[in-house]
């Protein structure tokens, strides 16, 4: 006799709490295989494969293309054979915490009770008693509640050793990378499996690391007409919402001010091309502008930094992770180079061109678009001057830079036309005072109108 199994949509391990069905790789009556992916669900920022646990016949699918669903909620339901003498049901090791599908069916029933997992559609749960003999045998212990992540990670080792990972992009990077989890131990609670973990594995074993390429979303909702009073509604969902939810954000809980000065950028200019004419890798302007952010940051590190506004303290960070803006067809996405302050100009310029053309492909996985300290803007690519940016919450500072153009320009005590570009600084008030960002800017500009001064800052 088979038994129907739910399947929910998990938690995909970025503090998401809802993501949006783009597409199904299944139908009813299909038959999948354990860790087969079974739907593309479009999250906060990134479209991700969202792989089932579960062998055996789809019986049933929940939301159509295009519905957003919180995570917890039923995805599908599959219909699994029973098992013969001696053998378990089918499912996978690596399951979702949740999960229990290497367990027996007595012993699964008992997992899914604990942790919350799948039930038949229409079914109902209850609670167990306070006083009623608990699940291992213990007369009289208390009631154990569905509780947070760590007691379902708890509940799925104590079924048969699966193992516990919550995300499926730790699951499709170790799948990618040929490495068994099962021969991990979790750094996170209760043994939990990270990215971090499985990465740390592959490195230890000299194995390239290989990232699982997850594209951005690659549609735009379709506007719908709004009342008989005329206009469009358009949904703020995935990108768009996102950074609406962001910037919303960035603008209640942050006293942004921002401060700017007009810079002689001849000077860095002549230096790239000097830089360039020797024949090794090209150094963008961009690289060189980070290069100089770093610096300025090392010699004002209140810029770097976040405000714990529940412990009522600032954190200043050791690790710079420089954010810049990038406009896509997509939205704006801010990808991350990772501790861009242990970079030079060469490497600084690879990155930068690396993570663009991923942005511009819509293969920015989610560990590029986070975890910035620091953002640099680079909004003269727009043909603008001057702009007061909203910071990237929960960073403390951004760096502007607009266009550079000739413009009149006294150098050295006479009038002459020299390449000019406004810099701009938009800094938390709360973790510094104008003194510090004045300073940090004029640091900048310093560097920009004498690159030789950047060099004494090293």
């Amino acid at each position: 006799m088979a038994q129907v199994l739910e399947f929910k949509l998990p938690d995909l391990g970025e503090g998401l709490t809802e993501a949006e069905i783009v597409r199904w790789l299944v139908e009813v009556g299909d038959v999948v295989a354990v860790d087969q992916p079974v739907v593309e669900v479009e999250t906060a920022k990134a479209m991700v494969e969202v792989p089932c646990p579960y062998g055996g016949v789809v019986t049933a699918r929940f939301g159509e293309e295009g519905t957003e669903l919180p995570v917890g909620s039923p995805l599908l339901t599959v219909a699994v054979g029973a098992p013969t003498s001696g053998e378990e049901t089918e499912g996978s090791g690596n399951v979702l915490v949740g999960y229990g599908t290497g367990a027996p069916p007595a012993r699964r029933r008992r997992v899914r009770s604990t942790t919350g997992a799948a039930t038949p559609p229409g079914a109902h749960t209850r609670t167990r008693p306070a006083h009623q003999p608990a699940a291992d045998g213990h007369p009289g212990a208390p009631a154990r509640e569905p509780g947070p992540a760590r007691d379902h990670i708890a509940a799925a080792v104590r079924a048969d050793g699966p193992v516990p990972v919550i995300s499926p992009l730790v699951r499709r990077l170790a799948r990618e990378n040929g490495l068994d989890l099962r021969t991990l131990v979790g750094s996170g609670p209760d043994g939990l499996i990270l990215r971090s973990d499985v990465e740390h594995a592959l490195r230890s074993a000299g194995t390239p690391v290989r990232q699982p390429e997850i594209p951005l979303a690659p549609h735009t909702p379709e506007p719908t007409p709004a009342s008989a009073t005329g206009g469009t509604r358009i949904p703020l969902r995935g990108i768009r919402g996102t950074v609406a939810d962001k910037l919303s954000r960035s603008r209640r809980e942050i006293p942004d001010a921002t401060c700017w000065v007009d810079a002689d950028a001849t000077e860095l200019l002549h230096a790239r091309r000097a830089m360039n004419a020797t024949g090794g890798p090209k150094i963008s302007l961009l690289a060189l502008l980070a290069r100089i952010c770093t610096a300025a940051l090392a010699r004002y590190p209140e810029l770097n930094s976040t405000v714990d506004t529940e412990a009522r303290e600032i954190v200043r960070l050791d690790h710079i992770h420089l954010g810049f803006a990038a406009q896509t067809e997509r939205g704006l996405v801010v990808p991350v180079v990772r501790d861009a302050h242990t970079r030079d100009a060469e490497s600084l310029s690879a990155e930068f061109a690396r993570l663009t053309e991923a942005a511009r492909t819509g293969t920015l996985t989610p560990a590029d678009l986070t975890g910035g300290t620091f953002t640099l803007n680079n909004y003269g690519v727009f043909g603008v001057d001057g702009s007061t940016p909203i910071i990237n919450h929960p960073e403390a500072a951004m760096l502007g830079v607009g266009r550079i153009v000739p413009k009149p320009w006294v150098y050295e005590g006479e009038l002459a036309v020299r390449q000019v570009v406004q810099l701009s600084l938009t800094f938390d008030h709360r973790v510094c005072d104008g003194g510090t960002a004045g300073g940090f800017l004029r640091h900048v500009a310093d560097c920009v109108e004498q690159p030789a001064v950047l060099l004494r800052s090293l």
